[in-house]
């Protein structure tokens, strides 16, 4: 025995080793973090840009003629916190958020937070159909005409592709009011229900949803009456956008050397397709759909303007006409927070369909 070791002495055991946490879950939290530290860059940049509007909201919201009593003006501009310098106003307006706080609108004299609740899931519930619809036939279109390369059936699905992704959605939305309801009457007019049978209960604010819920079947055949008129206007241009890229992604995925050997070996082609072809061409097609998932969010002011459906972007088209500043950085918020939270979503689909990913 060494000298330097007592005769007795207990040797004390290494401490173990904490696990290792798997690569998903580090890749999870890489993520999750850079969302964080990304939101809070949402709110500094809704802020600034906000405030650097041309225009006083001061004359928006009072009219020329209170403009001209300087009391008026001192008072209304302290009650909403315009006084104070933009440092102040900016760490008021983190304050208020950390405890879920908006702000009140300068229009509806409600809190900001309420008229979102009002109106983001009117919104989701629309653009929601519209990327489900997106995803089911874009992917279905582009697979088929990457199975059928330069054949009749290719040449007709890239033109509808093409055709999609020309055609101004607004004008579409017009053309489909007019024809389908006005001239035919095959579709039902505006809004989200049937004045006559009422919103259902609300539970999650989507009528579809919500009226499932409450076992009314007529409430939710007439909301999905009224919803897939805009739906199939919106989901247009998603659809020729995912039919293209599918091709493209489907075509090169074939010409692998994993794929020849699948077929060397004698597989069926439905396996070769569902298990090697799509699994590889997802992930660019995932990358499209997202994106296109947080545009029809917050591109659907023109569409629920012409089919009266009080979403987000009817809301956010009157507040920056009336300089609402508060519901104007609430939009925006709410706007960047789903855009942080769908890209999130597809950096753990891209982890889980291509392991690679996840251990970078």
């Amino acid at each position: 025995m060494p000298a330097s070791v007592e005769k007795g002495a207990a040797v004390t055991p290494p401490r173990p080793r904490r696990p290792a946490l798997p690569p998903l879950a580090r890749f999870l939290i890489r993520r999750v973090l850079m969302a964080i530290l990304l939101a809070w860059g949402v709110t500094l940049v809704t802020f600034v840009l906000t405030n650097l509007v041309p225009g006083d909201p001061v004359a928006a919201n009072l009219g020329q003629r209170a403009m001209n009593d300087p009391e008026i003006v001192a008072q209304w501009r302290a009650e909403h916190g315009l006084d104070k310098p933009l440092w102040e106003q900016y760490g008021l307006y983190l304050q208020g958020l950390v405890q879920g706080d908006l702000g009140d609108s300068q229009q509806s004299h409600r809190p900001v937070s309420q008229d979102l609740a009002e109106a983001v899931p009117a919104t989701l519930e629309l653009a929601g159909a519209a990327i489900l619809i997106s995803l089911v036939l874009g992917v279905a279109f582009g697979v088929i005409a990457a199975l059928r390369r330069d054949r009749l059936s290719d040449h007709l699905l890239r033109l509808l592709s093409l055709i999609g992704i020309s055609v101004p959605t607004f004008w579409l939305a017009l053309v489909a009011f007019y024809v389908f309801f006005y001239r035919l009457q095959i579709t039902p007019g505006s809004g989200r229900v049937d004045p006559a049978l009422g919103a259902p209960p609300p539970v999650t604010g989507l009528h579809t949803v919500d009226a499932l819920l409450a076992g009314q079947w007529d409430v939710f055949g007439s909301a999905v009456g009224h919803l897939i008129t805009p739906a199939l206007v919106l989901a247009l241009y998603t659809i020729g956008l995912l039919t293209r890229f599918t091709r493209s992604a489907v075509l090169e995925v074939l010409g692998q050397d994993y794929v020849r050997a699948a077929r060397a070996k004698g597989l069926p082609g439905r396996v070769i397709l569902f298990r090697y072809v799509l699994r590889s061409a997802l992930v660019p097609v995932i990358t499209v759909a997202g994106l296109a998932f947080g545009s029809l969010l917050s591109g659907t002011v023109l569409v629920e303007a012409i089919f009266a459906w009080p979403g987000i972007g009817q809301y956010a088209y009157k507040s920056a006409t009336t300089l609402d500043l508060p519901a104007v950085m609430g939009v925006g918020l709410v706007v960047g927070v789903v855009y942080l939270v769908i890209n999130l979503i597809v950096d753990v689909l891209y982890g889980v369909i291509d392991p690679r990913v996840r251990l970078r």
